[in-house]
């Protein structure tokens, strides 16, 4: 079982299916194909799972099929049943053997086209941002580059999981908040590199707990942030006939400042802050 498309071949799709997991769990079943080449070793029936967290594979399936799976204290070793040819190693971390299966697609890079090159080259140069790679392209820093057009058309996976930091927090099962306004998120983003179409690049995005209701107000430059809010706060609070009793943000200083605090002894609000270099 995998959840990454890309993997298989000849994939069909099917509907209507689903595999159980422990602790009654289930993922849906999208489709079915092979992973492999022709001549070198082809897994066939893998299933397409969706939000499956790791690629699955049965060991008792590859021996139905002939092949010999021999497990060592460091290393798992599937071979063809003579033992002359091993398709596949696998590396034991802590209780777990993990294979590698970039060898038996190997062959398809042969059939590498502009796209992939381009995907090439983000791996090659630390897996910078594609417009970070547009730009050295266009100042012709690097003389292969100028003939490649760099476009975010997909999501990297080893990005993914090496510019997340931290494990994401485990959801709530209840909510914390009894009314609005007891407790609003909020944060900054920016500068993006589209402008609005009133001709700004910073968004102030603020959520309230409670209702997930979502407000971005669009400024110019950062020092905007506290007027933006000001205004936003006088006109939610008589809409809404309630006070703002906290407010969550970052350790940001277009937050962290002594216009914001002066704010926030005036009218009584929290101030709290969110966990240092979490997501």
């Amino acid at each position: 079982m995998t959840r990454v498309e890309s993997l298989l071949t000849g994939l069909v799709i099917k509907h209507g299916r689903f595999v159980m997991y422990g602790e009654n769990n289930r993922g849906r079943i999208i489709g079915c194909g092979d992973i492999g080449v022709k001549g070198n070793l082809i897994i066939q029936n893998v299933l397409l799972v969706e939000g499956l967290k790791h690629n699955l594979l049965s060991i008792s399936q590859q021996c139905d099929k002939g092949l010999q799976v021999t497990f060592q204290p460091e290393i798992c070793l599937v071979s063809s049943a003579d033992y002359i040819k091993t398709h596949l190693v696998g590396k034991r971390v802590n209780n777990v053997y993990m294979l590698d299966i970039s060898c038996i697609n190997s062959e398809i890079n042969c059939l590498l086209t502009k796209s992939d090159e381009t995907w090439l080259w983000h791996r090659r140069i630390a897996h910078i941002h594609m417009y970070h790679l547009s730009t050295i392209a266009s100042t012709d820093l690097v003389v292969v580059l100028s003939k490649l057009k760099f476009e975010k058309d997909k999501v990297c996976e080893a990005c993914q999981k090496g510019k997340q930091t931290k494990s994401s927090f485990k959801q709530k099962n209840f909510v914390s908040t009894t009314k609005p306004l007891e407790l609003l998120h909020m944060n900054l983003f920016g500068p993006s590199i589209t402008m609005s179409i009133g001709g700004n690049y910073y968004g102030l995005v603020i959520v309230d707990a409670l209702s997930r209701f979502t407000c971005t107000l669009f400024i110019v430059t950062k020092v905007d942030a506290f007027g933006a809010f000001k205004r936003l706060a006088k006109i939610i609070q008589n809409k809404k006939n309630c006070t703002i009793a906290a407010i969550k943000i970052d350790h940001g200083t277009e937050f962290q400042n002594e216009r914001f605090e002066k704010f926030y002894e005036k009218f009584g609000i929290q101030h709290n802050f969110s966990t240092p270099r979490t997501p």
